[in-house]
């Protein structure tokens, strides 16, 4: 069985990556393949007394076969639920792609799971510091992405740009998701066949806006890249 590895990223905060992300861990699970969910970097994370614990790592866990140590699928962890690389300036903890790669690097080369899922923070171009985006982790691994798109207003510009900048990295868009989290959106279907139209990936699935979100609900929304 050969491993597949991607990285799902959105087209904004909030647009329902991680339960997507997650929703792809249990159909990888309940086809037969060891699958794994990594949270490399987490802003808005809780004290506790096993120490800081972000609530979207601990999803992704959940929903994986392969169990390892939090501090593993969640190397960096802050507390404060702002903007990453402004949380840790506030405690003199800068962020840097190398760190970040290295970690990931790190589990991936004695984890052998069939399916990976590394979830970003925010959108594609989230800083890390001065010079540096998450965008630069996700090139130096080279992985392929995926996309979650926040179906609402202007989702078809922030789709494009997104897309437009990861193929300008030198990535593959390996599909999109479709998540519905305006439930008053207007013109979805029109929304939906423009999207399909001028993104060049094949779309995942549409997962319909729900009053009770579940991972099971949305993976039977979903298909795994191929």
């Amino acid at each position: 069985m050969s491993r597949q590895r991607f990285f799902i990223t959105g087209t904004d905060t909030d647009v329902g990556k991680t339960q997507c992300a997650a929703a792809l861990l249990h159909l990888a699970g309940k086809q037969s393949k060891k699958s794994l969910g990594l949270k490399p970097l987490a802003a808005g994370c809780e004290e506790t007394e096993q120490g800081l614990r972000n609530s979207d790592a601990l999803l992704l866990m959940k929903h994986s076969t392969e169990k390892l140590p939090y501090e593993q699928v969640n190397p960096v962890s802050l507390k404060e639920a702002i903007a990453p690389h402004l949380a840790a300036t506030r405690i003199n903890k800068p962020l840097s792609a190398a760190r970040i790669s290295g970690y990931l690097r790190g589990v991936l080369m004695i984890n052998r799971a069939d399916f990976i899922c590394i979830e970003g923070a925010g959108g594609w171009r989230l800083p890390l510091n001065p010079r540096e985006t998450l965008a630069d982790v996700v090139t130096e691994l080279k992985t392929p992405v995926i996309l979650v798109v926040g179906m609402k207003l202007g989702c078809i510009n922030h789709a494009l740009l997104t897309c437009e900048a990861i193929v300008r990295d030198g990535l593959i868009v390996a599909g999109w998701i479709a998540n519905g989290i305006d439930p008053n959106m207007e013109a979805y279907e029109e929304n939906i066949d423009s999207l399909k139209a001028l993104i060049r990936a094949p779309c995942l699935g549409e997962v319909p806006y729900m009053e009770e979100l579940t991972v099971e609900a949305v993976a039977e929304h979903l298909s795994l890249p191929e």
